[in-house]
């Protein structure tokens, strides 16, 4: 019998051990070969882009010799004017690269002594740099469209006949969402949020190419694909596979999002509900690759990302 890739020796190249073990300094060194690897870590300017600089080594900054601009490994990243040491900067990712389920911020905050707040900041920042990874993204082939609600909550009243039935539209708070994922045949994932599976509809046509096969199940909400796509339907109600017409890939990615919404994060408001659907495609994507090789894959990403809009004082209201 096979052994599965995540129980074997090549699923696990980098241990949090190493990480703590290594030193600031070398953690530092690490963070400079990733976001200038084309220099082996050379400092480059980001604002004039000269590759002529010298370190200042008292305070771990750079100072261009062509505009004399100073900058550290950080600035202009979704990183910048971050306080924590590389190590522990290092070792949040390699955290929250292993959840497979996701990394709770109060896990992340107890593990790393650090307020809620940094971890609760930090790990969205993480999932914004993620994102990146799905910007103009279409997918071909064979593709599954499915849908399921989550984010919010509702706490049922204590008398049976004072409770009302929210899966009725009249009685929605508009909490909770509809995620709709997009999943290629052995292949990518895409997913987005909107109000409800008819909402989400024109977003799926929009992102998938034009001789893409559709396959989805008996909902309503997805009758238009037959207008633009070669589309198979499976009934549910009377069986989920029908010769091979199947979603089964689509459920696949929903029972990961549902375990991180209900076992590991316990709650997801709805304006996150799209963070946390991108982190869950990212992961499910990747889930074949090292956690090492995903640990460089996620930090590229956020020393390439830009300052964050969202989470850049966040805690003191200055989000835009």
């Amino acid at each position: 019998m096979a052994q599965h890739f995540l129980l074997s020796a090549e699923a696990r190249t980098l241990t949090l051990g190493s990480v703590f073990r290594m030193g600031d300094d070398e953690a530092h060194q690490i963070f400079c070969k990733m976001r200038w690897p084309e220099t082996d870590g050379k400092a480059v300017c980001p604002k004039c882009g000269c590759a002529e600089t010298y370190d200042i080594k008292t305070r771990r900054r750079f100072k261009c010799m062509a505009c004399h601009h100073q900058f550290s490994v950080t600035s202009g990243t979704i990183f910048a004017s971050r306080k924590l040491s590389f190590t522990t900067l290092l070792a949040a990712i390699v955290m929250f690269v292993h959840g497979a389920k996701g990394k709770a911020a109060l896990h992340v905050s107890r593990d790393l002594d650090v307020q809620y707040k940094t971890a609760f900041v930090l790990t969205h920042k993480l999932r914004e740099a993620m994102a990146l990874e799905f910007a103009g993204r279409k997918l071909s082939g064979t593709v599954e469209v499915d849908g399921a609600y989550f984010g919010g909550y509702v706490k049922p009243a204590n008398e049976k006949k004072d409770r009302k039935d929210r899966r009725l539209l009249e009685h929605r708070t508009g909490k909770r969402q509809s995620v709709i994922i997009m999943r290629e045949r052995r292949g990518r994932s895409l997913a987005f949020v909107a109000a409800s599976e008819a909402a989400g509809a024109p977003s799926v046509l929009a992102n998938v190419e034009h001789d893409t096969m559709l396959i989805a199940d008996e909902s309503t909400a997805w009758e238009r694909f037959h207008a633009r796509h070669e589309t198979l339907r499976v009934n549910h109600s009377q069986r989920y596979n029908d010769r091979g017409v199947t979603t089964n890939q689509a459920e696949s990615f929903f029972s990961r999002l549902r375990r991180a919404e209900i076992g590991v994060h316990h709650h997801v408001a709805g304006p996150y509900l799209q963070s946390y659907a991108t982190e869950m495609t990212w992961r499910e994507d990747n889930r074949r690759v090292s956690n090492g090789t995903q640990t460089v894959m996620v930090t590229e990403a956020a020393l390439a990302c830009r300052p964050s809009r969202q989470w850049k004082g966040y805690w003191q209201r200055r989000a835009a």
